[in-house]
């Protein structure tokens, strides 16, 4: 007979508590709590307005908190005195918008920021800025702008950005949301090949064949709340709340 292996369970890498967001009256998030472990890909689905990406931005404090705490690596982003700049560091964040600078070179904008906070000699980062350039298949546009881009491109410029700094963690805000249709499958081809390689994601989406197949985890959130979570066979083989089924049966 053979021994069963048992696994190092992981170490958890981002722990939210209680955690509410209010705009004066308008709660957002309402007492969410979840866990998230090292290499962990976490997919947060569910209706508009439900609180997604807020939730996805009070990860790195890009919103302020009403109430609870949210910790990375130990470190409480809601306590005083804590040094958010340098926990950002860590966690390299995507939007549905590019953000790029227009007037800047694709590879002078993957590396601007480890540039400014000197995580590097100019000549280790320009060829980290390159080697990624070349990961998500653009070294052939590293002196190019972004207005000679298209959106697809110019989105993977910025997971590159993003990469050069270096993070353990990456979050991405509905990273397709704003592409054509035809240009989404190369964008997620490359998030695909980060959770290949064991990077900690979480990722807000509307992809649900993307979420289904990559994420190790399921949350389904709405009306400020996570109602359902797990594993991407359990929410969408066999989901427990009629929420996430009505949910499910709209955008399948």
């Amino acid at each position: 007979m053979s021994a069963t292996i048992e696994t190092a369970p992981r170490r958890t890498v981002i722990e939210v508590r209680d955690l509410k967001k209010a705009y004066g009256d308008l709660v957002v998030l309402s007492k969410v709590d979840v866990d998230i472990a090292e290499g962990e890909v976490v997919a947060i689905i569910g209706p508009s307005g439900a609180g997604k990406s807020t939730l996805l931005r009070c990860l790195n404090k890009l919103e302020d908190v009403t109430e609870g705490h949210v910790l990375v690596d130990g470190v409480d982003l809601v306590a005083k005195g804590t040094n958010l700049d340098h926990v950002r560091q860590h966690i390299g964040m995507v939007f549905q918008h590019f953000n790029l600078f227009p007037h800047k070179t694709v590879l002078e904008n993957v590396m601007m920021a480890p540039l400014t906070l000197r995580k590097g000699s100019r000549d280790e980062i320009r060829a980290r800025a390159l080697s990624l350039l070349d990961r998500v298949g653009l070294a052939d546009k590293a002196e190019a702008r972004p207005a000679q881009l298209s959106g697809g491109q110019k989105q993977r410029v910025a997971i590159a950005r993003a990469l050069c700094m270096q993070p353990s963690i990456m979050l991405f805000d509905e990273a397709t949301s704003a592409l054509d249709p035809e240009m989404v499958g190369e964008v997620l081809a490359v998030m695909r090949q980060l959770a290949d390689e064991g990077m900690t994601m979480v990722l807000v989406t509307h992809e649900m064949g993307f979420a289904r197949e990559v994420a190790d985890r399921i949350l389904f959130m709405a009306d400020s709340i996570i109602t359902e979570e797990g594993t991407p066979e359990e929410i969408f083989g066999n989901p427990q709340r009629e929420r996430t089924r009505d949910f499910l049966a709209k955008v399948l």
